[in-house]
């Protein structure tokens, strides 16, 4: 028998969810939509949903950090697709988006039968990429991008946690692990990052966050 399709949508206005649930539940047979609001909530989908399908993502939602949340996304979950859907729609957002695993990016003016198709295509096993970006190459990592990327999944959430300004001990309760630990992956990703302290290393994972202006692809 088989599993219904699972789909997260991970978005904080919710008009903008239930536009897309209006568009996925008329157009599935069977399928389950998860709804989330901020990256808590996210994270707590795909601890519990593991094997959801697709996630559409929108790299702006509360506690999120720009591309590291697709980075870290994409490291623990490789088999699950992602389409980033956003505001920001220049040319190197998507680029970058695409360059840090995205298998598609739906810029948030595409009409409705535009995104079904786009979702429908990622679904399929094929990138989607909107008009006019389509023969992108993709953005070569600079040096610290690489080392972000080169961190583990859990090295990458302690990371993500350090921005968020939470100390050792918090993060070892959230983590169930101990505060010795914690200082062990602290070490580790300042030796892969070449940096010495906390501070450098939210420094350093700054360079992956959104830019906050927006632009349209045909301002390009």
């Amino acid at each position: 028998m088989l599993q219904p399709l699972k789909i997260i949508i991970a978005d904080d206005h919710p008009l903008f969810r239930q536009a897309l649930i209006n568009i996925l539940a008329p157009n599935f047979d069977d399928v389950i939509l998860f709804e989330a609001e901020t990256i808590v909530e996210l994270d707590t989908l795909l601890s519990e949903h593991d094997d959801a399908d697709l996630l559409l993502l929108d790299l702006n939602i509360p506690k999120a950090h720009g591309f590291n949340t697709l980075i870290s996304i994409r490291n623990c979950f490789p088999q699950m697709g992602v389409i980033v859907i956003s505001g920001q729609e220049d040319k190197v957002t998507v680029s970058k988006s695409m360059s840090f695993g995205a298998a598609g990016f739906i810029p948030k003016s595409t009409t409705a039968a535009m995104m079904l198709e786009a979702i429908q295509s990622v679904l399929a096993g094929k990138q989607w990429l909107p008009e006019g970006c389509s023969n992108f190459d993709a953005v070569e990592a600079d040096s610290m991008s690489s080392k972000i990327m080169s961190l583990s999944p859990r090295q990458h959430r302690i990371l993500m946690m350090f921005a968020d300004g939470m100390l050792n001990k918090q993060i070892a309760y959230d983590l169930g692990l101990s505060e010795a630990t914690i200082k062990a992956h602290a070490s580790a990703i300042f030796l892969k990052l070449g940096v010495h302290t906390r501070t450098q290393a939210v420094i350093a994972m700054s360079q992956l966050q959104l830019d906050k202006a927006t632009f349209s692809l045909e301002a390009q």
